[in-house]
This record gives structure tokens, C-alpha cells and sequence, in this order.
């Protein structure tokens, strides 16, 4: 009976805390929406505080030495080569805002437009003439033809666009040998040196995952537990993305790692034997991911009040508008205690490690920056330190097996830059296994895509986005599997909304359907996934 009061006080106070963060990102999300014909998605970049979860950590200094370690093995030397090639594979990037590609040199026909930065597959080279008849009047009233002949360089490209493989020519002048002079100067640090990923025979990469997101308070009750395992009989789910760091910081089970970095080990922890919890889901045949929530730790910033960010006019804390205080991702010391964390989950069995809020926070698209003070001991640039982290969560836990994803922005998939919260789609794919955009269509404003209300169009919005997305995945050889999480709730504070059920789920997994995609994460605050089945 006390388990079960202490699960649904949690479960209220998770709903609580979504319905804070919710009512702040209405009034946000209100100046994303613009018609389509006036604004491009490219000019869109005010942020919108979408990431929804609940709780608290913190922290205490770990030696120089660890600290020294981290820095040695992320402060890699950035290959700012102007030219990418593999397997003798010549590529260049558009330069562009729109680079028309023509059938051929000289039919003047266009046959498709690039956006800026693109890669696309050089094929051959060549010089064609382009001859121009200008009629010319003469002394004695007459007219005359001349010719004039100009020498036109062409470069002829296969790439892909929109699932299809095209070829085309293009202007030489408009292709340039590397990507760094054509993004943000945030970009300029940013290794794009390809990232292979591996497929570890213990632990083979699914390409089929269905998930849905489980609260520490859903773990720990039997009854919610085995609810949610019953629903894996029934339907396509076979995955579930449990909180094991949670958005206050708090751990699912004991850890060393929460000993060695914060001083202490809570008496009580809502998974007592994380032993017998792996093997009862691996029993029933469920795909584990431990959700960690990387920069957003209560618990840690107080601990390390030095840590945390803060404004430069009162040296006072910086939070949203949920009050929420922040670490600085530049913080060393929270990386090795979020991987150490990670470790654990591995080693406890989880098949994927899955990085949420790993980001900065949202500061009206960096407009912000002057006033606040992220302890950027280093001088990086956010995609850089973002880039940083994840590679360093790859060297440490690529020898346990285990995969990695982070969670995105939905709207990074269709924004050229990084928002101002360090997320630059082909940065952070580069890195990873999996990239996870939050794609509700309840978090996109009032004319995007075209649409008036997304939330009351989620196939449209799904596949508008997640289009997006695959598009930028061409740019990076061997990019992570795009895996969205789509909207499994209401959300009554859009104006215009519509009731959430199968059949608004159906629609957003029928968009990635015809994207190709089998896979899909379901998010609901407070657990309650019957919205499934009916």
C-alpha cells in the first residue's frame, strides 16, 4: 500500500512538473509558427523549451587527474581538411542559400534545387561553351549579330535527396572542397571526420526499435511494471527507455558512481535489486535503453554551486522558466559522472545509452550568450563541446558494447545552425548510434510546414520533419539511424488541438513508414499508454 501511494504521489508530481514546463513553452513555441511563403525554416531560431521530464542531483569535485583525463582523450586535434574522400569517393558541399542542379550543361533545364552545405558525390568535371547572339546596331541605322563565346565550368553529381538517388550537373562555382567555410563560425572547431559504427555481436543493433518512456516511478511498481509488459504482448512495443538519471538528478539504483561524485548514496532508491529488474525484461523479451539526463542536474549544481551557469550582471543562478538551475555542459567533471553513471547501466545490462537534455539551455537562440556565464574555461564553441561529449561517451563505453543516442530538438533536423543550444544535426549524428529528434507536432508553432496548427496534422508534421532529418543524414558518411519520439498525449494548451489516440499515433508511425522507418519512441509524462490501443 505504501508502494503504491509513493508511485502515484510520483506519478502527480511528474504531471505536475510536464504541465509547469508545458504552460512555459506555449508562449515560446508562438513565434516558431510563421507562414511558410514569408519565412523559411532556415530563419526560424527561436527556441522552444520542448524536453519534458521531472527531479534533482549534484556532485563533488572529482581530482585533477580524472578531470585531466577527460580533457586528453576529447581535446583531439580537429582535421579542418578542405576536401572529404573515402573509398577514392570525391564529395563537395553547395554553396548556396538554393544551388540549382540542370539535366544537362546545356538545356538550361533545372531539375532540382539544394539547399546550402549539401555533399554531393563528384563525378567528372568539364568546360562547356555558352554561346550568346546579342543583336548590335550599327553607324548606318543596321543591325548585326555577334557571338560571343564563354567558357563555363560544370560539375556533374549524384546525390541523395528525398529517399532518391539523383544525378545531375551543376555549376563548379558553386561547389566548394570542405564544409567549415559554409556553416555558422560556431561550426568552424567541429571535427566532421567520419565516425564509423560498430555492431557488437552480444548485443546486435536493432533497427526495430519501438520504445516508450518509463519514470523511475513506473519501475519500482510492480503493478505499473508488469501493466506496461502485458502492453508489449498486445502491440508492436518491445523496448522501453527507462529514466535511470532523471531530470532532478535522481538515480534509478545505488550507484558508485553517485558515492564517488556527489559524497553520498540516498538510503532509499526506487529499484532495489537492479539485478533482478534486467532479467525479468530481458525475460520478456523487451529492449532495455537507460535515459540519462545529461546538464540539467539539480543535485549537481548544488553541490557545485561553481558549476553552475550563471549571469554576469548579479552572479545569481540562470534557470528557465521552470526555475531550474543549470550546469554548464562545458563542466569535465558532470561528463565522467554522467558516463561513469552510464557504465553502470550498461554493466547492469542495458542494451542503449540515451542522452537527453544534451544541450545547452535555451537562451532565446544565444541572443543570451553576452549576459551569461557558461564557465567556458576552454573558449569552445557549444556544438564543439556538445561534439566533445558525446565522443568522449563513445570511447568509454564502446568496450562495454553498449550503444549510444542523444535526444535533439525536433526542429534541428530543419535548422541550419545549432539553435543556441550547441544541437547541429550533422555534428551531433556523426557521433552517434542513434539520434532521437523530439518531433511532437504539438511543439511546432502556428504555420510550419506549411500547416496552421501542427498538432492537429501529426502524419504531415512527422514526415515533414523526420524528412528533414534523413536529408541532413547524407551529409555525414556514416551517420546515426534516425529514431524519432512522437507525441502519445493531448496537449490542450495548443490552440487548436486535437485528442491524442491510436489513430493520431497511427498516423505518426505511418509517416515514418513511408520514410522507411520502423522505429519510433512514444512519449507520455505520466505513463498512461492505453492511448495504444484505443
Amino acid at each position: 500500500m505504501k508502494k503504491q501511494k509513493k508511485f502515484m504521489t510520483g506519478v502527480l508530481g511528474a504531471i505536475a512538473v510536464y504541465l509547469a514546463v508545458i504552460t512555459a513553452t506555449a508562449d515560446v513555441t508562438k513565434g516558431i509558427g510563421v507562414d511558410s511563403k514569408k519565412q523559411s525554416l532556415q530563419e526560424i531560431t527561436q527556441e522552444v523549451e520542448t524536453e519534458t521530464s521531472l527531479d534533482c542531483s549534484s556532485q563533488e569535485q572529482d581530482s585533477k587527474t580524472d578531470i585531466e583525463n577527460v580533457e586528453t582523450i576529447t581535446d583531439d586535434t580537429v582535421d579542418n581538411s578542405t576536401e572529404e574522400v573515402s573509398n577514392n569517393v570525391v564529395y563537395g558541399y553547395t554553396n548556396k542559400q538554393k544551388s540549382s542542379v540542370f539535366t544537362n550543361p546545356n538545356d538550361g533545364k533545372v531539375m532540382d534545387t539544394l539547399i546550402k552545405a549539401t555533399r554531393v558525390e563528384v563525378l567528372e568535371e568539364k568546360e562547356f561553351e555558352n554561346k550568346k547572339q546579342t543583336k548590335v546596331k550599327k553607324q548606318d541605322g543596321t543591325f548585326e549579330i555577334k557571338i560571343t563565346t564563354q567558357i563555363i565550368n560544370w560539375t556533374k553529381i549524384k546525390y541523395k535527396k528525398n529517399l532518391e538517388e539523383k544525378e545531375g550537373w551543376i555549376k563548379t562555382e558553386n561547389l566548394n572542397e570542405g564544409i567549415h567555410d559554409l556553416i555558422s563560425k560556431d561550426m568552424a572547431t567541429v571535427d566532421f571526420s567520419p565516425v564509423k559504427k560498430l555492431n557488437y555481436p552480444d548485443n546486435p543493433k536493432r533497427t526495430d526499435v519501438r520504445g516508450i518512456y518509463l519514470t523511475i516511478y513506473s519501475v519500482s511498481s510492480d503493478k505499473k511494471l508488469d501493466e506496461l509488459i502485458a502492453l508489449t504482448k498486445r502491440t508492436p512495443i518491445n523496448a522501453f527507455v527507462i529514466d535511470v538519471k532523471d531530470d532532478g538528478g535522481q538515480l534509478l539504483f545505488k550507484t558508485e558512481a553517485e558515492k564517488t561524485f556527489l559524497g553520498e548514496n540516498n538510503k532509499n532508491y526506487p529499484v532495489q535489486d537492479i539485478e533482478k529488474l534486467m532479467k525479468k525484461l530481458k525475460e520478456n523479451n523487451i529492449y532495455t535503453i537507460a535515459r540519462i539526463v545529461s546538464f540539467k542536474d539539480p543535485r549537481y549544481a548544488k553541490k557545485n554551486p561553481d558549476k553552475a551557469i550563471i549571469k554576469r550582471a548579479d552572479g545569481k543562478p540562470y534557470t528557465n522558466s521552470d526555475g531550474v538551475i543549470w550546469v554548464s555542459a562545458h563542466d569535465r567533471n558532470l561528463w565522467k559522472y554522467n558516463i561513469e553513471v552510464a557504465k553502470e547501466a550498461a554493466k547492469a545490462g542495458f542494451n542503449e545509452i540515451q542522452f537527453d537534455y544534451v544541450r545547452f539551455p535555451a537562451s532565446n537562440g544565444g541572443k543570451l550568450d553576452k549576459q551569461l556565464n557558461y564557465r567556458n574555461t576552454q573558449n569552445e564553441t557549444k556544438p564543439e563541446t556538445i561534439q566533445k561529449y558525446l565522443k568522449y561517451a563513445r570511447t568509454e563505453l564502446e568496450p562495454l558494447q553498449v550503444y549510444i543516442a542523444a535526444d535533439v530538438y525536433g526542429q534541428v533536423g530543419s535548422l541550419a545552425d545549432d539553435m543556441g543550444l550547441g544541437q547541429h544535426w550533422e555534428t551531433v549524428t556523426n557521433e552517434v548510434d542513434v539520434i532521437c529528434p523530439m518531433a511532437y507536432p504539438s511543439h511546432y508553432g502556428k504555420g510550419v510546414y506549411g500547416l496552421s496548427v501542427p498538432d492537429a496534422n501529426p502524419y504531415t508534421t512527422i514526415y515533414r520533419s523526420t524528412l528533414d532529418g534523413l536529408n541532413r543524414n547524407n551529409n555525414v558518411e556514416y551517420p546515426g539511424s534516425v529514431r524519432p519520439w512522437l507525441q502519445a498525449f493531448t496537449a490542450k494548451w495548443v490552440k487548436g488541438y486535437i485528442p491524442y489516440g491510436k489513430k493520431e499515433i497511427d498516423a505518426q508511425t505511418k509517416a515514418l513508414k513511408d520514410l522507411g522507418i520502423n522505429e519510433y519512441l512514444l512519449w507520455n509524462p505520466s505513463n498512461r499508454y492505453g492511448i495504444v490501443e484505443k
